[in-house]
């Protein structure tokens, strides 16, 4: 929601009955509600340009960037080999472009439901995908993620949810089907990641996750990163594989694979992965009280 203050446009995200944030709106660049959800973008002296989707803030352009690194680089690295990976949602652009910059991965496939969205971001959020929409590897597929996990016959080494919170349109990338169909297509070495949330807010989605999750992989649980925009405490990742080696490499592993990529990252580095996996003992114990 929004409205007139002293002359200043507010925008409230409310993702709780009795608090929430608000940003102030220097310019309103897009407003629209497609097939799917209510798309809007706006300008914002701190954080850049803003969009939300249905009321909630996905991105922002000044701390995407950690988002979007912390989603690609800590499943690719740690699988160390990856060669096809698939992103379901992402209509942004900005986990695409950071994918792209690992030079070994061959096949890059998104999965977006809503056309609109990644239209809308092409225009408004050009600095998310930085141009890797016309990288010759990447494939966009526009259908709902839950089907195409439990209907296509590609394989992949990684799969990344970039999904919205379990409401509206990104209910479905929470449930046993959707995991089932990762686990489908995914290597029996390949790694799941998905975003889960801020734990502190929304412990019973972790907890729920990691308990669809453990039906379908050996190795289930999760990363974290401090992320401003998404208030209320620390951005939750889901992980999920077969090999639980990929959770417990040293740092000298992890620094030669960092190294061997090129890659210049912003927040990302192999220490920040190493202790990523460190969990709050409140989720630790939420986890442990499911049985």
């Amino acid at each position: 929601m929004s409205q007139k203050v002293s002359r200043k446009e507010i925008w409230y995200e409310t993702l709780h009955s009795s608090f929430g944030q608000y940003f102030t709106v220097d310019q309103e660049l897009y407003r629209e509600k497609t097939a799917h959800q209510d798309l809007v973008i706006f300008e914002n002296a701190a954080l850049g340009r803003v969009m939300a989707l249905d009321g909630v803030v996905q991105t922002t352009e000044r701390d995407e960037f950690i988002y979007h690194e912390m989603m690609t680089h800590v499943p690719l690295l740690a699988h160390g080999n990856a060669r096809r990976v698939l992103i379901i949602g992402g209509g942004d652009g900005g986990m695409l472009r950071e994918v792209c910059r690992h030079k070994t991965v061959e096949q890059i496939t998104m999965v977006e439901i809503d056309a609109g969205v990644v239209e809308f971001c092409r225009q408004y959020l050009p600095n998310h995908n930085a141009g890797s929409y016309d990288d010759s590897r990447f494939k966009l597929v526009i259908d709902d993620g839950v089907n195409f996990v439990n209907q296509t016959d590609e394989i992949y080494d990684v799969i990344i949810s970039d999904c919205t919170d379990p409401i509206g349109p990104g209910e479905s990338l929470f449930t046993s089907d959707f995991y089932a169909g990762c686990a489908r297509c995914l290597q029996p070495e390949g790694i799941f990641v998905a975003q889960n949330g801020v734990c502190f807010l929304q412990q019973d989605e972790a907890v729920n996750s990691h308990q669809k999750l453990s039906h379908y992989f050996q190795d289930v649980s999760f990363y974290q990163a401090a992320i401003p925009t998404y208030y209320g405490g620390i951005m939750t990742f889901a992980w999920a594989t077969n090999n639980s080696a990929y959770r417990q490499l040293d740092n000298a592993t992890l620094q030669a694979r960092f190294a061997a990529s090129g890659i210049t990252s912003r927040y990302y580095n192999p220490a920040i992965h190493q202790g990523s996996f460190a969990l709050p003992q409140y989720l630790l114990n939420a986890l442990s009280a499911q049985g």
